[in-house]
């Protein structure tokens, strides 16, 4: 409980107002430089300090953001037309050089969003509040892909030399880590690692907004209990990933409410596949058993995804055997979504057939505060594929220990997650199952798996104007994934927020807290 008390002194401290929020979950941002990770809770506190070209309404819908508006001049460039007058924290205006000095930092090897930055060609000045994009080929999802793309101050990033992103995986720091100058509803008024994150409304911001929240207090509290208690108490009044098995309770809890909605994520087990021997484990002959298909489609077969979906997470999971996070980019097409069957009794055999009856040793590594009960469902999976005498260690780590050792390829298995506001195929296919080939191709390819077919047709979708042989393309990519089993899909998380009764957040289905939307009534 030491941090429910923390937090309660904290607040005092403040001098906590009925416009002041204060919000929670499991994590922390991993930094503040809004191009050197790309993950979900620290793109959310950056998106608001931070802002896009584009931007997103509460169903995901692309909007005007810092441009007013966008058009194509020509099948290969698009021309943006930036809002007159908008600020950056600091008082600088925002410019077209600034977009550009944003578009190649992003572009940069250290960054995670360079996969989108290398996507939308080379921004040009036209003018001060004019930026052109000249693409070198087609790209069917443009504005998608200019939407992952934080615009920074190019005078303030030359000012701190942080001219380029810092490389997290390194554990490199720099002023943008604890710093930041966005032109965003609110601003970074301090930031303590792992403690807290306080922000306070920008008062010259050129948006309106519905929300009345001025100060925003962010704390990571890792204990499911702790986070609840502080809730139910009154310490906080936004929690953002009440653990499943409380939901029920909440729900009857007076002073508090619960607001849930399916989450644009799916949830996956990534395997080596690379390598000719595990690097963490131990088998037979001292082979790599991942890169046999039948392996892996034993492991497949041997997860009871309708156990975890009942005992873990008190329902709040959709298990699906597609590999798209949204059921939209897969065309709702239940060829694509079914699960391969649970069949101990399949897996068994397969696992005889690849001569591996005896099975293997090997380590899962595994996040303990990212996903909903991450740790618990790798916990659970060790103990499944126990059946089929695959033994399995549970390395379960913070996410600012797990992501950056996936960057370093050093793994032989894990759990990983990927989602967001995009719902096209082409947000997964590229970064997430293509072979490394490119920077920004295959990037998030951590299994370091090689499936030819899928790569040729996502390439081929990846620049297709025609959307009826792009979607064939993309089904192409998506069938052969799937017959390979390239990656061991679990579910699209369901996520359920709570808050007191008096704070009304809007819940978007890529699990983001947009503050400006948020009002507390007292």
């Amino acid at each position: 409980m030491r941090g429910w008390i923390g937090l309660a002194l904290l607040s005092a401290a403040l001098g906590v107002s009925a416009q002041t929020l204060r919000w929670a979950s499991q994590g922390d941002p991993q930094t503040m430089d809004p191009h050197s990770q790309n993950e979900t809770l620290t793109n959310n506190i950056n998106g608001q300090i931070y802002e896009r070209l584009t931007n997103r309404d509460a169903k995901l819908a692309l909007v005007p953001g810092l441009a007013e508006g966008w058009k194509q001049t020509g099948p290969l460039i698009w021309r943006f037309k930036l809002r007159a007058g908008v600020k950056f924290h600091d008082g600088t205006p925002l410019t077209a050089d600034d977009v550009v000095f944003s578009i190649q930092r992003a572009r940069e090897p250290a960054s995670q969003v360079s996969v989108y930055a290398n996507a939308v060609g080379v921004p040009k000045r036209v003018d001060d509040l004019t930026v052109d994009f000249q693409l070198a080929t087609v790209n069917p999802v443009f504005l998608q892909h200019i939407d992952q793309l934080w615009i920074m101050s190019r005078r303030w990033c030359e000012a701190h030399r942080v001219t380029k992103p810092l490389d997290f995986k390194q554990k490199q720091e720099s002023h943008a880590s604890v710093n930041a100058n966005g032109t965003g509803p609110f601003m970074l008024a301090s930031r303590q690692p792992g403690i807290k994150t306080v922000l306070k409304r920008n008062p010259a911001w050129w948006n309106k907004t519905e929300g009345n929240v001025q100060e925003v207090v962010y704390s990571p509290i890792a204990s499911d209990a702790t986070r609840l208690a502080a809730l139910v108490s009154g310490e906080i009044d936004f929690l953002h990933d009440p653990a499943p098995r409380d939901v029920a309770r909440l729900r009857n809890t007076a002073g508090v409410k619960v607001i849930e909605g399916p989450e644009n994520r799916l949830v996956f087990i990534g395997m080596d596949q690379a390598r000719d021997k595990l690097l963490y484990g131990k088998a037979p002959g001292d082979r790599n058993p991942f890169k046999d298909q039948r392996v892996r489609r034993a492991l497949y077969q041997a997860i009871d995804i309708e156990a975890i979906k009942a005992k873990l997470m008190a329902g709040q999971s959709v298990p699906t055997g597609a590999l798209t996070p949204s059921s939209s980019a897969s065309f709702d097409d239940p060829a694509l979504q079914t699960r391969l069957p649970y069949d101990l009794a399949a897996a068994r055999k397969l696992m005889a057939e690849a001569g591996l009856a005896a099975g293997f040793d090997v380590t899962l590594d595994c996040p303990n505060n990212r996903y909903v009960n991450d740790e618990e469902i790798c916990v659970a999976l060790a103990a499944m594929w126990a059946q089929i005498k695959v033994r399995v260690k549970v390395n379960a780590t913070p996410r600012v220990q797990h992501f950056p050792k996936l960057e370093k390829l050093d793994t032989s298995l894990y759990m990983y997650g990927w989602g967001g506001s995009v719902t096209d195929a082409e947000a997964a296919l590229t970064p997430l199952y293509r072979h490394r080939s490119a920077k920004g191709v295959g990037d998030y390819n951590y299994g370091g798996f090689r499936n030819d077919r899928a790569d040729a047709l996502a390439a081929q979708s990846s620049v297709e104007a025609d959307l009826k042989k792009r979607e064939q393309q993309i089904r192409g990519a998506l069938t052969a994934l799937r017959d390979e089993v390239n990656i061991l899909p679990l579910h699209r998380q369901v996520i359920p927020w709570a808050a007191r009764a008096n704070v009304t957040p809007v819940h978007r289905a890529d699990n983001w807290l947009e503050l400006a939307w948020v009002r507390i009534n007292r």
